[in-house]
């Protein structure tokens, strides 16, 4: 398994350079749910999820990226996976995204080892628009290639993505967004194909009271890359706290809980799961030199509510 893991991260690393531009969102704490970027990891458990996050990047420079994301998904009866729906808005600048996602995840029968797998489909509707608020040594106004008014447009894309894990031990997985590379109407811009490639492990200290858990994303296409890499630790399945690294752009401290409810009363069950988590990004590239850093929050709730009907049975007293 830790061999798996380690081709992973070694595919990864062919394509390390040092990021220098974003178009698909930054997050920290994207391990908190692989969905967010992997179709494929949709439905992985019996419970719903809605999780979002919040990032403000780059605090102290002016029209530094703001982020908000709503990530859902959940197992579904009349089909043998799970739906999943995203949106997200991203502001950088006097540029507005917005994406829209509407998803399928397909799950195949387990593996020999115990290990699920989920093979998954994104179709989105992706908006960006911009105003002219330019800002230069030399001015705009004779310069015929820079615009004088905002604009907008729209693209459809696809995203794909191939997820596997294996109860709380490890997981993988390999997924591709904007993968039509659609231009956007009324703008002469084309959103760039993005590769991800993630694996985690989890590592008993102490039985099920203490927890190592490592993480690694990898994100590139194929002109720059980033790579984050993650280690906590998770206390009595309650509180965590742990440490992030992105080369060249930000060392992350991190802490969160979680808490767990079930309940069984008369024909109704219940579980539900409640997390809250915030990282620090301090920036290490040289816009440390104007910026103090980002911040994230992530929120979370996970349920299922189980309802068993009552049988009615009837007999004929002649007969008892």
């Amino acid at each position: 398994m830790i061999r798996n893991l380690a081709v992973v991260m070694a595919f990864a690393l062919l394509f390390t350079v040092q990021a220098s531009a974003q178009q698909d969102p930054q997050l920290t704490q994207w391990f908190n749910d692989p969905a967010a970027f992997n179709i494929g990891a949709a439905g992985e458990t019996e419970l719903t999820h809605v999780n979002a996050w919040y990032r403000n990047q780059w605090m102290g420079v002016n029209g530094a990226p703001v982020t908000t994301m709503l990530n859902l998904h959940t197992k579904v009866d009349f089909v043998p996976g799970a739906l999943g729906v995203q949106l997200y808005q991203d502001e950088i600048g006097q540029e507005s995204n917005t994406m829209v996602k509407l998803g399928y995840a397909y799950h195949l029968s387990p593996l020999s080892n115990g290990a699920h797998v989920g093979i998954g489909l994104n179709v989105s509707l992706f908006s960006k628009s911009f105003d002219a608020n330019w800002i230069a040594v030399d001015g705009v106004a004779n310069d015929p290639a820079i615009p004088d008014g905002g604009a907008s447009g729209t693209s459809t894309d696809v995203d794909f993505g191939i997820f596997m894990r294996k109860g709380k031990e490890y997981y993988a997985g390999i997924s591709a967004t904007h993968l039509a590379e659609v231009q956007m109407s009324s703008l002469s811009i084309v959103p760039t194909r993005h590769y991800y490639f993630m694996g985690g492990y989890n590592y008993p200290l102490s039985g099920d009271d203490l927890v190592l858990r490592s993480n690694v994303l990898a994100k590139t296409d194929l002109n720059a890359t980033a790579i984050d890499l993650n280690v906590n630790v998770l206390y009595n399945d309650f509180v965590w706290g742990g440490l992030s690294y992105r080369h060249g752009d930000a060392i992350a401290p991190m802490a969160g809980i979680q808490h767990s409810v079930s309940k069984k009363e008369g024909i109704t069950e219940s579980t539900q799961v409640f997390k809250l988590g915030y990282s620090f990004d301090a920036t290490t590239s040289e816009l440390r030199t104007y910026s103090t850093g980002s911040h994230e929050l992530f929120l979370s709730y996970c349920f299922k509510f189980i309802t068993t009907p009552v049988i009615n049975k009837y007999a004929n007293p002649r007969f008892l």
